[in-house]
């Protein structure tokens, strides 16, 4: 059973919902402004994103909430990750609507001279990201989801049980809106209600159900009537934090889906309970899909030729993340790192800066572009590279491995990292259908604002989906089209392909392949 309601709160919503008095008219999420929404206002939207959920793991049989869903919804079967496929990256791109190339969050670490000139700062903690906003450098440099509902009187709302960095970039700025973590709130004082309200913080765990299943307590029973949000993204921490550690498919992983879909089903039952079930757009997504792990080439070794300290003392080379730095920006050096990386077995695509700009082409032989890739940026490193992939089936039936260390994971170009899950239903999307255009993380953005009638910043790089959309009912089908990009060394050893789909307009990066002779 979820924790009851606390009765004070739950009569508010009600008496709210009940008068149709609820938009917004005091200051913000602390307790100092009445917060109530017109009845003829948009419907609601709640993001819910389920780190790491490959789509083949939504079946009847372990996710029966999340196929229901699906069913009586809009599954979206051609759902893209944002490259690189990690957390962080792709949390950027949900708050910006935009990629690597527009936001500067490239990795899931970090290069930051200003704050550290010899090393890659994790993004997962929070305080690092502090940091390079301390150093005077913007966290992010594209407006986000939470700063344009700020504009129009409405609120974001990120509840989050994964990383404390994850979740500030989801809402940096915390414009308007709020954040309420395991570890810290915007305000504090909600973070200091959930305590309370629900007791300690469960310890991390695999599965990580308890800890999960906190947050979204803290959510419907805390945040959600305080906050009164336009939009909320709820990100639980599995089955990530789970298939890290076991693999996929491993019992461990299976119980983590079955533990989440019970989840997705509690978060239907406590919408229902207030009266907003019915006016809530529920969609449900991951951050990035999920390969095996086979073991990475040794990058330490393979850098160690080049290798040196710059007049200041520091590092000539800095790598981290699949992205390497030489700091002098010698292009001889460049040129035989990328030599190097294409001739060493584990390396699948290999990009570098265009040819000239706008040209899928990198200007090193072999290699695609920056432009392609949707990575050049000023804080874009001179290489970026991505772990080799194969379509090998692991030890418990999932096929997709990868050339990394650990047992299981993401980041690389492999279509089995960058496919990942869209399922969703609401008073605004259409029933029973699949739809098969592609779609992508940087579409949530423009598609919520697009539903609450508010325009669209020119900085978000992603698209409205319209075809999933009741009002776009009777209209002609959305056109899509794939090509292949295909590059080589100047003998032939390395043939680097890249699979890019379109739609709208926009391009979404399917996948890359590899072969050497």
């Amino acid at each position: 059973m979820r924790h009851r309601r606390h009765p004070a709160l739950l009569f508010s919503l009600l008496v709210c919902l009940t008068l149709g008095a609820c938009g917004r008219t005091g200051p913000g999420p602390d307790g100092n402004g009445d917060v109530q929404r017109d009845a003829a206002a948009p419907s609601r939207h709640l993001l819910i994103v389920l780190d790491g959920l490959r789509p083949d793991y939504v079946t009847p049989q372990v996710m029966p909430a999340l196929h229901a869903l699906g069913q009586r919804g809009v599954v979206m079967t051609r759902h893209h990750a944002v490259y690189p496929t990690v957390t962080r990256v792709n949390a950027a791109s949900i708050s910006t609507g935009a990629y690597p190339e527009a936001h500067g969050l490239m990795g899931n670490s970090v290069f930051f001279p200003a704050v550290d000139p010899g090393s890659f700062l994790g993004t997962s903690d929070r305080a690092n990201l502090l940091q390079v906003e301390a150093s005077g450098s913007p966290l992010l440099t594209a407006t986000t989801l939470g700063e344009v509902l700020e504009t129009v009187g409405q609120r974001l709302l990120v509840a989050s049980s994964g990383s404390s960095g994850s979740s500030y970039l989801l809402n940096h700025t915390v414009a308007g809106g709020a954040i309420l973590h395991y570890e810290y709130g915007i305000p504090d004082t909600l973070h200091v209600e959930a305590l309370a309200r629900l007791g300690p913080v469960p310890d991390a765990d695999t599965p990580n159900h308890a800890r999960n299943r906190w947050i979204v307590d803290a959510f419907l029973d805390v945040a959600l009537p305080e906050v009164d949000p336009a939009v909320t993204v709820l990100w639980l921490s599995d089955p990530d934090t789970t298939a890290h550690q076991h693999g996929i498919g491993h019992p461990s992983t299976i119980e983590a889906l079955f533990r989440l879909d019970a989840e997705i089903q509690r978060i239907q039952d406590g919408l229902a309970e207030v009266g907003l079930l019915d006016t809530t757009n529920i969609w449900v997504t991951s951050d990035h899909g999920f390969s095996e792990h086979t073991g990475s080439i040794d990058l330490v070794a393979l850098l160690a030729p080049f290798a040196g300290v710059l007049d200041d003392g520091s590092p000539r080379i800095v790598a981290g993340a699949g992205a390497i730095y030489v700091r002098d920006d010698d292009r001889e050096t460049i040129a035989e790192i990328v030599a190097a990386l294409q001739a060493a077995e584990g390396v699948g695509a290999v990009f570098t800066d265009a040819a000239s700009p706008g040209e899928t082409e990198g200007w090193v032989p072999g290699t695609l572009s920056f432009d392609l890739a949707r990575w050049k940026h000023e804080r874009s490193a001179q290489i970026l590279y991505s772990a080799d992939w194969s379509n090998d089936v692991g030890d418990y039936g999932f096929p997709g491995t990868s050339a990394q260390e650990g047992v299981a994971g993401h980041g690389s170009s492999s279509p089995f990292d960058i496919q990942n899950t869209l399922v969703a239903a609401g008073p605004d999307l259409k029933a029973g259908v699949r739809i098969e255009s592609p779609t992508g993380n940087v579409d949530f953005a423009p598609t919520f604002l697009h539903l609450l009638g508010v325009d669209v910043p020119s900085s978000m790089q992603g698209r409205v989906l319209r075809e999933a959309l009741r009002d776009d009912e009777g209209a002609a089908p959305l056109r899509a089209e794939t090509t292949t990009v295909t590059v080589e060394t100047a003998d032939g050893s390395y043939t680097l392909t890249a699979v890019v789909s379109d739609a709208d307009g926009r391009t979404y990066l399917d996948y890359t392949t590899v072969e050497r002779r």
